[in-house]
C-alpha cells in the first residue's frame, strides 16, 4: 500500500506540474469547469471519507463490545476451571475414602471367612462327636 501511495505522490507532483501548463492557457470558462470539477471530487472524498470514519467508530464500539465480551468469558472461564479443580479435589478424597473402605471391607471379609471356617470345622467336629455320643447311647440301652 505505501507502493502504491508513492506512485500515487509522484503521479500526482507530475499532474500538478502538468495542470499549471494546462491551466495557464485556459479561460476562465474552463477553469471555472475544472474548479466545479474539483469541487465534486474533494465532495466525493469528503463523503467517502465520513463514511470511513463512521465505519472506523463503528469496528471500534465492535471491538469494545467483544473485549467486554472476552472478559466476561474469561472470568466464566475462571469460575469454571475452579469448580472443575474443586470436583477433581472431592473425586480424589472420594477415592481415597473408598480405597480404605475397601481395604476395611476385604480386612473384615477376611476374618469372616477364616471364622465361617472355623466355625464349619467346629461344626463338623462337633456332628462328629454329637454321633459318637449317640452310639454310645444306643449302645448303653442295649
Amino acid at each position: 500500500m505505501a507502493r502504491s501511495e508513492l506512485d500515487s505522490d509522484d503521479e500526482q507532483v507530475d499532474s500538478l506540474a502538468q495542470l499549471k501548463e494546462k491551466v495557464c492557457g485556459l479561460n476562465k470558462v474552463k477553469l471555472e469547469g475544472f474548479f466545479f470539477t474539483l469541487m465534486d471530487e474533494c465532495d466525493a472524498i469528503n463523503a467517502e471519507n465520513c463514511m470511513l470514519k463512521d465505519v472506523c467508530s463503528d469496528l471500534k464500539r465492535d471491538v469494545r463490545k467483544l473485549e467486554h465480551a472476552n472478559e466476561i468469558l474469561k472470568s466464566e472461564r475462571l469460575e469454571v476451571d475452579e469448580k472443575t479443580l474443586v470436583l477433581h479435589e472431592d473425586l480424589d478424597k472420594l477415592k481415597e475414602t473408598l480405597s480404605m473402605r475397601e481395604k476395611v471391607f476385604n480386612t473384615d471379609l477376611s476374618k469372616l471367612e477364616s471364622e465361617s471356617f472355623q466355625l464349619k470345622q467346629r461344626a463338623v467336629s462337633l456332628i462328629y462327636e454329637n454321633s459318637q455320643l449317640l452310639e454310645k447311647i444306643k449302645k448303653a440301652k442295649i
